[in-house]
């Protein structure tokens, strides 16, 4: 089966090129940093903790990509071998089985997969999940922020005073007050711009991280699919196109019987008849018998 080696270079350079970006554009990346350092601390928090979820679902693949090359290939590492997760159905499916002698139908191969595939959606979820996580938190910081520089307008409004005319001294006033509001925009728009971002590169990591589950799943579905063509000689015998337990071959072996026997009966009585027409067959009466 393929490694996940070429998902992880990809997702290792993307994260390398966006911190190159993010190295380019320190100066004004800290001062939006610092405009509302709390809720980008959070969203910064939920980006690491997305990347490592991410990085993990494509790690683990390789243990169960080397469990199952081990049962294949039949060497003797299977039972030193790091348990599998995905795998885990499959594993406790084939334990104590050799890998050509073990019998998979279609409903224990649709079951298995099915619950593989559940374990996948659910990982899928999670880092979906943080991806809307760092969206609402930029949101929340956004509106924060407005509702700061809502308050600030307003205080700004009702400190101007006309009645003097001295309108220097209200521009200056007005000028003062602005400080406030503009802090808040600050506020509202490093929030969205670091929540958005985060979004961004977690985005790309869940499509690698996707590819190569999708990958690992369609892979497996396909030995599986080989395996199922393989029957237990020592509790399967193969007639004709079904596979049929011994205690079924032996029902139809004397239904077969019966009805062989059944056809050189009829052949006798056909015989009997073509020799003798009005001698009516053993066993049957006649109106001239007196009975």
């Amino acid at each position: 089966m393929s490694k996940p080696r070429y998902y992880l270079m990809m997702m290792v350079f993307y994260l390398a090129l966006v911190g190159g970006v993010c190295t380019l554009l320190y100066i004004p990346l800290r001062r939006a940093f610092f405009a509302n350092w709390g809720f980008n601390m959070v969203i910064l928090g939920a980006l690491v903790i997305g990347i490592f979820l991410n990085f993990r679902r494509v790690v683990v693949l390789k243990a169960e990509i080397s469990w199952i090359e081990i049962f294949r290939t039949g060497t003797s590492g299977l039972s030193v071998a790091e348990s599998p997760q995905l795998l885990r159905p499959l594993a406790k499916h084939l334990e104590g089985l050799h890998r050509d002698r073990f019998s998979l139908s279609a409903l224990s191969l649709q079951t298995l997969l099915d619950g593989i595939r559940g374990r996948m959606d659910e990982s899928r979820e999670i880092s979906r999940y943080v991806i809307n996580l760092l969206v609402f938190l930029g949101l929340l910081g956004t509106f924060w922020g407005l509702l700061g520089t809502i308050g600030a307008v307003s205080s700004v409004i009702g400190g101007l005073d006309v009645g003097d005319g001295d309108f220097d001294l209200m521009f200056q006033t007005m000028k003062a007050g602005l400080q406030e509001p503009l802090r808040g925009m600050g506020t509202a728009f490093s929030s969205s711009l670091f929540g958005l971002g985060g979004s961004l590169v977690l985005g790309f990591l869940d499509i690698q991280a996707n590819h190569a589950q999708n990958r690992f799943f369609n892979e497996l579905e396909e030995w599986l699919s080989s395996v199922t063509q393989l029957v237990d000689r020592t509790t399967k015998v193969k007639i004709g196109a079904q596979d049929l337990s011994p205690q079924a071959v032996s029902s139809q072996a004397q239904f077969e019987e019966l009805i062989r026997e059944l056809r050189r009966t009829n052949d006798h009585l056909e015989a009997k008849l073509k020799e003798d027409p009005t001698r009516p067959p053993a066993g049957v009466s006649t109106p001239d018998d007196g009975h």
